[in-house]
């Protein structure tokens, strides 16, 4: 009878180091996986249009991971630089002018555009802040990114109402790459102080990792005055 309790404690402590090795290994993996697939990605789409002479695969008979990636990072970046001079600019605004004239491919274009201007803009707020909503009910709350101040027609009618209205984005869990776009009070929106990174975990992992927080400092009472 004296077996039994030691050998639950050895099968227990393996238990335990497997679960601890997973926590370690398992992440780590993950993110090495999807980072070789990310560039894998790329490199599919990138490497085929590079000319043989300038490939270093037709010399060396190798592959090098990332040379996709690197040289597509490097055109958008020249494009950019190009972009912003006048020369640049005039032939962009040639290629936007047919965009704009064919019928389908201009409301798409135009609809990419304004959103990568408002989300890549330096000075834009857009999803950089958090909160909780009441939803789908009273006394149920719901984590949201803050969009953007309702805008245009929506700001006249929601002032017509009275109201003062925000955008904000309700993701689901726990794939927050779909959700819904919801218009709420700004009075109704309770603001949070962690970051959307932590949002992001918060809802990936369905409420199991919860951001590290400390209270703001309050200020001490003032002193009475003789």
């Amino acid at each position: 009878m004296t077996d039994i309790p030691e050998r639950i404690t050895i099968i227990g402590r393996l238990r335990n180091n497997f679960l601890t090795g997973l926590i370690i290994c398992a992440p780590l993996a993950i993110t090495i996986w999807l980072t070789f697939a990310f560039i894998d990605w790329a490199d599919s789409w990138v490497t085929p249009y590079i000319p043989q002479r300038y490939n270093p695969q037709y010399y060396f008979d190798i592959t090098i991971p990332g040379l996709g990636l690197l040289i597509a990072v490097v055109c958008i970046t020249m494009i950019g630089f190009l972009g912003k001079n006048l020369i640049g600019r005039s032939i962009v605004n040639v290629g936007e002018s047919v965009l704009h004239r064919t019928p389908l491919v201009r409301t798409l274009y135009k609809s990419l555009k304004q959103i990568f201007e408002t989300v890549l803009k330096d000075q834009s707020t857009s999803f950089k802040k958090v909160g909780l909503i009441e939803f789908p009910g009273p006394g149920t709350w719901a984590l949201v990114f803050i969009s953007t101040e309702a805008q245009g027609e929506l700001a006249s009618r929601f002032d017509e109402m009275g109201e003062e209205m925000m955008a904000v984005f309700l993701p689901p869990t726990p794939v927050p790459t779909a959700g819904f776009l919801i218009f709420v009070p700004k009075n109704k929106i309770i603001m949070l102080d962690m970051t959307p990174e932590d949002a992001a975990k918060l809802l990936i992992s369905g409420g199991l990792i919860t951001p590290n927080w400390k209270p703001k400092p309050t200020a001490p009472p003032a002193l009475p005055q003789e």
